[in-house]
Parts: structure tokens; sequence; C-alpha cells
């Protein structure tokens, strides 16, 4: 798949992510693709993390945004101990913030804000400690089709 973002676009959503993932240990993704090819987007964002390795991380705070751009269709998700910290509504929450700009189809200002939201809960339940932190996850933006790099 051929990226929807311009150059900017992409590098302004791998500075949001980097910028939430300073204060933090927690692992920020997005990933784009043109249709979802499941009939819930929360089921296809499932998938996409488990294709990503974003379970493996050592403190399983890892969050997918994840948008089917052509067919409209967004969902957010986090692994297990995120999942557990954050309040009941955290993710309907964020998602309605990130959705709020897609009606005007600003979708990178609204994923940027989703991403610092995000990086906000990450920081109160997951802070960086620079003893024991690293960068386990490609910060780069991943496209339907993609496969994840190894090197990650």
């Amino acid at each position: 798949m051929k990226s929807p973002l311009t150059p900017a676009q992409d590098a302004a959503l791998v500075a949001a992510i980097r910028q939430a993932e300073v204060t933090t240990s927690g692992e920020i993704r997005v990933h784009l693709e043109d249709t979802c090819p499941t009939p819930e987007p929360l089921d296809r964002a499932a998938q996409v993390f488990g294709e990503l390795n974003m379970h493996k991380t050592a403190a399983r705070n890892g969050v997918l945004f994840y948008l089917a751009w052509k067919s409209r269709q967004f969902a957010v998700i986090g692994d297990a101990a995120i999942n557990s910290a954050v309040p009941d509504d955290f993710w309907e929450t964020t998602k309605e913030a990130v959705l709020e700009h897609f009606r005007g189809e600003n979708y990178v200002l609204g994923l940027e804000r989703g991403i610092k939201m995000v990086g906000e809960q990450l920081k109160r339940y997951f802070p960086y400690n620079a003893a024991t932190d690293q960068n386990e996850l490609d910060d780069a933006i991943s496209f339907g089709g993609d496969k994840p790099s190894s090197d990650t």
C-alpha cells in the first residue's frame, strides 16, 4: 500500500509518537491501510497488534492506533497492562477525541491528539526509567500489507 500521508504528515506523526514516548516506557504505533478486511475495526486492530509483535513489550504497555482510511474505520487498542490501568472509559474517550478531528478530515491532527492522550496515560502508569527503558518497537508508521520489520 502506498502511504496516504505526505512526508511531512508522516514525520509529524512519528514526532508525536516520539514525544509521547519520551516520558514513558510505553510503546505507541500507528497502522494505516486502505480498507478494513474485517467487519469490526477493533478485531482488525487486535490482529495487526499481534502481527506487529506489540504484545511482546516487557511491560505489556503497547498501544496501537489503527485507521482504514478509505473505508473510514478506526480503532485504538492497548495491551493487557495499560488496559487494566486506565479508567474504564479511556479508550472510548480517546477514540471520540480522534474521531472529532476525523469528522473534519483532519486525520493527522486527530491521530496526534490521540497519541498525546495515550502518552499522558502511559506516563502516569508507566513512567520512563532511564536505567531500564528502551524503545522496544519501531516508531515508524506501518501500512497495510507491510510486514513488521525484524529489527524492532
